[in-house]
């Protein structure tokens, strides 16, 4: 599930332009009026959810996902944006990973080396490609979707996976740009 990094980028685009869950607060800035009152995770939950940040967007000469925080990311956007159905989702699918990867693996996921939790987590997403229904394996999508977004708009994927220009700031319409360099965050 590691992706490259040209990827995730295109992972963005299409998120900002509103497939990904929780894109209607994104786009209207209202929360949804269904959500579950009082839902809650706890500080394994967020490690749980840095430790699959991670496995998708790993550390290399940058930092990954975890870095960031972006269990905690993942915690407010299902809380403040998510309305109950699609808590309920991710919830119950957080918890079919626990189970499923002791299951199928026999450690716990927290046990696991990364590249065990990414060939896990690959195997999801294709099963869930497979089995558009499967509601427990979909979850994976939501996990990717948030990851992305959390990394790319967080100072350090902003600022050092990307070439970060403050806007407002000086308009240049013809920047050069050289094949194998990084990509330009506003």
């Amino acid at each position: 599930m590691a992706m490259n990094r040209r990827d995730a980028l295109k992972s963005v685009v299409l998120m900002m332009g509103g497939t990904m869950v929780g894109a209607n607060v994104i786009l209207t800035g209202c929360a949804p009026d269904d959500q579950i009152v009082g839902l809650e995770f706890s500080p394994k939950d967020i490690a749980f959810l840095d430790e699959i940040g991670e496995a998708i967007i790993p550390t290399t000469d940058t930092p990954g996902a975890k870095a960031v925080g972006i269990g905690g990311f993942m915690v407010m956007m299902v809380k403040d944006t998510y309305n109950a159905e699609q808590q309920t989702a991710f919830v119950d699918g957080l918890n079919f990973i626990k189970k499923d990867f002791k299951s199928s693996k026999g450690s716990d996921f927290m046990d696991a080396t990364l590249e065990e939790r990414t060939a896990y987590l690959n195997e999801l997403k294709a099963k869930a490609t497979a089995d558009t229904e499967d509601k427990n394996a979909g979850v994976v999508k939501m996990l990717q979707d948030l990851t992305v977004l959390g990394y790319f708009t967080s100072e350090i994927g902003a600022t050092q996976q990307l070439r970060y220009y403050e806007v407002p700031g000086k308009y240049d319409p013809c920047i050069e740009y050289k094949p194998g360099e990084k990509a330009y965050a506003i």
